[in-house]
């Protein structure tokens, strides 16, 4: 039998609610709202008015509200830039306090049966007895639950969330961390490639710089897997490259993750788009910690 676990997740949730609030939502992220319902999860950007990401969440519906659900910083500054204009309509923002728990295993079946939670075929959510379920791969579950929530016995419960961190950054999913919030467009943190923006949708905060991106063919700059030895997160995000005799400026990682078995860090970086896998990397401040590029695990294409 497969081997489960369970991560306390340390992300959190914006809820949105109110009868103005698809019309509220729909003008402030990359995604198409319309394209939302109770069986799917959509990934979205919030920029700010220059089309620089302050979060990429993950969008879902749960009972008459939505929800957006991302890391600590990224929620953080959302809700406060989500609030600034919410009081020129029928609408609600709010921190939500349910838990986040991330279901990781190679075969999940089982829990799932035991938790009472089923998946249609070509579904990405679905709501169970406790909350939201929702379907990023085959070998990983979010969960958003309430307080009567409790894991089947056999489900194994890791004390932090390192190992889901691990697998989403290895998935290309973006993350930022807080020298990364309104840094970057849309399309350089690949969120495109993963269907979250709309590029047929009305107008939206920041939607100008993130179409002239893609008409214009104006973005010069991708997200990359990285993954290397080290002693632990580093402190320092900026990585060099190797050209020629020199190491120069390469880009910030803006997501880490560190496993403590195998002494690897793993890690998202921006850099330029035609960067090449065979390039070496190294940490500007910790240069005996060197990073390869891995492969993504989709096509870097527009939808």
């Amino acid at each position: 039998m497969s081997t489960v676990h369970a991560c306390p997740l340390s992300h959190q949730l914006i809820r949105i609610s109110g009868v103005d609030k698809l019309a509220y939502l729909h003008g402030q992220i990359t995604q198409d709202i319309n394209k939302l319902n109770q069986t799917n999860f959509l990934w979205a950007g919030h920029c700010n008015a220059k089309g620089k990401l302050w979060s990429v969440a993950k969008l879902f519906a749960y009972q008459d509200s939505y929800y957006l659900a991302a890391s600590t910083v990224e929620t953080a500054q959302s809700l406060t830039e989500l609030k600034k204009y919410a009081v020129f309509s029928k609408v609600e923002i709010q921190a939500a306090t349910s838990k986040l728990i991330g279901l990781i295993g190679d075969d999940l079946a089982a829990a799932l049966n035991a938790l009472n939670i089923h998946f249609d075929e070509q579904d990405s959510a679905c709501d169970f007895s406790h909350g939201k379920a929702l379907k990023l791969a085959k070998n990983r579950i979010l969960l958003m639950v309430n307080d009567e929530f409790s894991l089947p016995d056999e489900v194994i419960a890791l004390e932090n969330d390192a190992l889901w961190h691990q697998h989403s950054i290895l998935a290309g999913e973006p993350e930022l961390n807080e020298a990364a919030l309104g840094e970057y467009v849309p399309q350089m943190v690949n969120l495109q490639a993963i269907g979250g923006i709309s590029f047929r949708k009305g107008c939206y905060t920041g939607q100008e710089t993130v179409a002239r991106m893609k008409y214009l063919g104006k973005n010069k700059r991708a997200m990359y897997i990285v993954s290397g030895h080290s002693d632990g997160e580093l402190a320092e995000p900026e990585l060099e490259t190797h050209m020629g005799e020199n190491w120069r400026r390469a880009g910030k990682l803006i997501s880490q993750a560190y496993n403590q078995q195998s002494k690897t860090l793993f890690g998202l970086v921006v850099l330029p788009n035609d960067s090449e896998t065979s390039q070496l990397l190294r940490a500007k401040h910790t240069p005996t910690v060197e990073l390869t590029i891995l492969p993504l695990p989709y096509s870097l294409e527009d939808e």
